[in-house]
């Protein structure tokens, strides 16, 4: 990426300019190579006088005319060459990507990968505020515990899974066109009730935090978002982008933008590692409180909150956060800068706008006359790809990053996330199948059923219900093994020299252990 240059400067390079060939390498235009000789533009005063007076006059104006397509609109005057660019060289990121040890050692199944998100400080939460306000409003309301919750939670997971969204409670529980894992967990008139009282804070505890636009799910945000930093570390590559969460219900800060596919929603900032699309830090746009001036550079201040304490990395972002001013500050961080930007900022030169004239492999042509601006502090030359289209290695690497938020439209976060831990750590979970983030899912929402089902006093009136129920108290009355399977294998732990690959994990610890250090108990020591 060019650097600004003073007025003096300009003239200097405009002149190595009009005298040099632009096409050649830093070594060959470097002014200081020694031998003043034989550049004569440099030295006039060793020059005959020139009988053409207006030959003179004519390259001077063609040089003002030169500096002025070069002088951007706050008055800063760009270089015409990559020779002189902002130094960006890679340091070490301080961690190893992917899953701390800290995730690693609490992941024993594809259910606790997921809780580490969901965790039991979360849920005690959510049932102690919808347990009161189901109290003051249902008259018939029946405390629930958090077997029952995450039966709640496993139900709605598995009504996605099932493409049930907008499908009614009424057919989910019928016998001919439901499923009978929902008729076996709980009524259909209890999972109205639990809707209906489903609360993330106490409503009368409000009007003291009124400032807060987020109050009714702050405590549980922050809650949840502190997890998302803890469990995972991000590689290299970073993007940071806004997600829109489809809601149509009453909220203040309720954006409308026309090109997510949702429309309608609540803007969230997110910070995705690229290799993965694992959402690593969010942050929820509530907007300006009433009466204060519009926010001025909020591209800029979001991008920087988002890699707050990271160094090493590279952030990929839109035109709406890029700028000149942003890649200055990220560079100070250690943090290279690669993103879209806009040719009405101020400081992007009018030459830069024109694309006639130039060979068509330097402007990437999103429509015709038009072209697309890219800022870099990570390129260092302006290479381009070896493809047919003749695309700029920019350009390839920022559609390469591009994606990462985009994956998030699509999927829970939550469960997403915990689908990249759980793959992490056993890799060779159905490496083989394309659909094993369905899979994980499914297993996810059923594992997250049964201990309420084993809870349950009346039977279902359908037979299959009802036999779901039956096979998960006698598994529940069996109690559980010391030991657990898993499909991947790993070394043993315990053992000191770390030589045996085993593929059994400690219940209650998650180690991988290898039969030396297990120990085996029947079902009646395990209750």
């Amino acid at each position: 990426m060019a650097r600004y240059y003073n007025t003096e400067e300009v003239v200097d390079i405009l002149m190595r300019t009009d005298s040099e060939d632009l096409s050649s390498s830093p070594a060959e235009n470097d002014s200081d190579s020694g031998d003043d000789t034989e550049d004569s533009s440099f030295h006039t005063d060793q020059q005959e006088p020139s009988s053409d007076l207006s030959s003179g006059d004519e390259n001077e104006g063609e040089m003002h005319e030169e500096a002025a397509m070069w002088t951007s609109k706050n008055g800063k005057i760009w270089s015409p060459t990559n020779t002189e660019t902002l130094r960006y060289v890679a340091t070490a990121t301080g961690h190893i990507p992917g899953p701390t040890h800290y995730a690693v050692a609490r992941i024993s199944d594809p259910l606790s990968s997921f809780r580490l998100f969901l965790t039991d400080e979360i849920m005690n939460h959510i049932v102690a505020m919808t347990n009161l306000h189901g109290r003051r409003t249902i008259s018939a309301w029946r405390d629930l515990d958090k077997d029952e919750m995450l039966a709640y939670v496993g139900l709605l997971i598995l009504a996605g899974v099932y493409r049930s969204k907008h499908e009614p409670t009424s057919s989910l529980w019928s016998e001919k066109t439901g499923r009978s894992i929902f008729q076996a967990a709980m009524s259909q008139k209890r999972f109205s009730h639990i809707s209906s009282a489903l609360r993330f804070d106490d409503k009368l505890s409000r009007p003291a935090r009124r400032t807060d636009k987020l109050a009714p799910f702050r405590q549980v945000w922050d809650m949840w978002t502190h997890r998302l930093m803890m469990l995972f570390s991000p590689d290299r590559d970073l993007m940071v982008d806004e997600q829109l969460v489809p809601f149509k219900g009453r909220c203040s800060f309720r954006q409308y933008i026309p090109k997510k596919p949702a429309k309608y929603g609540i803007k969230v900032w997110a910070a995705c590692d690229v290799k993965t699309s694992y959402a690593w830090r969010l942050q929820v746009y509530t907007g300006r409180a009433a009466g204060e001036p519009a926010e001025v550079n909020q591209g800029m201040r979001v991008v920087l909150q988002m890699t707050e304490g990271l160094q090493g990395h590279v952030v990929t972002c839109d035109n709406f956060f890029t700028s000149f001013e942003l890649a200055e500050e990220l560079l100070k961080s250690k943090i290279a800068l690669v993103g879209t930007i806009r040719q009405n900022k101020p400081e992007i030169p009018p030459v830069l706008r024109q694309t006639k004239g130039r060979p068509i492999y330097t402007i990437l042509h999103s429509r015709r006359g038009r072209n697309v601006l890219v800022l870099s502090t990570k390129h260092r030359t302006p290479e381009v790809s070896d493809g047919e289209k003749k695309k700029p290695v920019i350009i390839d690497d920022y559609n390469r990053c591009k994606g990462g938020v985009d994956n998030l439209d699509k999927v829970d976060i939550s469960l997403y996330n915990a689908f990249v831990l759980w793959t992490s750590v056993d890799q060779a979970w159905h490496q083989q199948k394309p659909h094993r983030r369905r899979l994980y899912i499914e297993e996810v929402g059923e594992t997250m059923i049964k201990p309420h089902l084993s809870k349950r006093e009346r039977l279902p009136r359908s037979s299959t219900a009802a036999g779901l129920v039956r096979a998960a108290q006698d598994g529940a009355a069996a109690g559980p093994s010391g030991v657990t399977h898993l499909t991947g294998r790993r070394h043993c732990e315990l053992c000191f020299e770390k030589r045996r690959r085993v593929g059994n994990t400690c219940s209650k610890c998650g180690r991988f252990t290898c039969r030396a250090h297990s120990k085996f108990i029947c079902s009646h020591c395990s209750t």
